[in-house]
């Protein structure tokens, strides 16, 4: 079955539908959504992309992300992908939006809203092999050391995002 994604305009009103290799390889701005998993003792998650994904394969990135289907919410979505990828679901808030557009290897274009959606998890993972290659929680401060340094190792889109859902979590948990 061919997945679609929903395209949008600027204002992230719908305006129809895509195949969603498709809409990758034309570049058209469709909607997408990014988790963001922390612990309560402040430790993020991060999942490393399966080697068979079709773009960003092996790179580090955050809990989860996905595309919503059409006639699919957003945080419909966002609970859907997690259990599939992660294999646990938990309360989720959306924290923002941003666009971004990213030229990635094999001549896909990331041409995405991205809906932030933050969560808190102290529970069991049971990543699926066929997303994801491995995960591990991390400080925060040997991540953005890592980032700093490293940053071909981490997907585009986390390395955006990244600071704004760190200065959200600081100040809604006074850390």
């Amino acid at each position: 079955m061919e997945e679609k994604v929903i395209l949008v305009d600027e204002n992230d009103k719908e305006i129809g539908e895509e195949e969603k290799i498709k809409a990758h390889q034309e570049g058209k701005l469709h909607r997408a959504f990014s988790i963001f998993i922390f612990s309560s003792q402040g430790k993020i998650l991060l999942q490393k992309r399966a080697q068979n994904k079709y773009h960003s394969a092996g790179l580090w990135s955050n809990a989860c992300d996905g595309h919503p289907r059409p006639g699919e919410s957003t945080l419909q979505a966002a609970h859907r992908r997690l259990k599939e990828e992660m294999g646990f679901d938990c309360k989720l808030k959306k924290i923002f939006k941003f666009k971004y557009k990213a030229e990635l290897e094999n001549g896909l274009i990331e041409h995405e809203i991205d809906h932030i959606f933050l969560g808190i998890y102290d529970g069991k993972l049971k990543p699926n092999p066929k997303e994801v290659e491995t995960f591990k929680w991390i400080d925060l401060k040997s991540l953005l050391k890592d980032v700093s340094f490293y940053p071909e190792k981490y997907t585009f889109w986390f390395k955006v995002a990244l600071p704004k859902v760190i200065e959200f979590y600081q100040k809604t948990f006074k850390i």
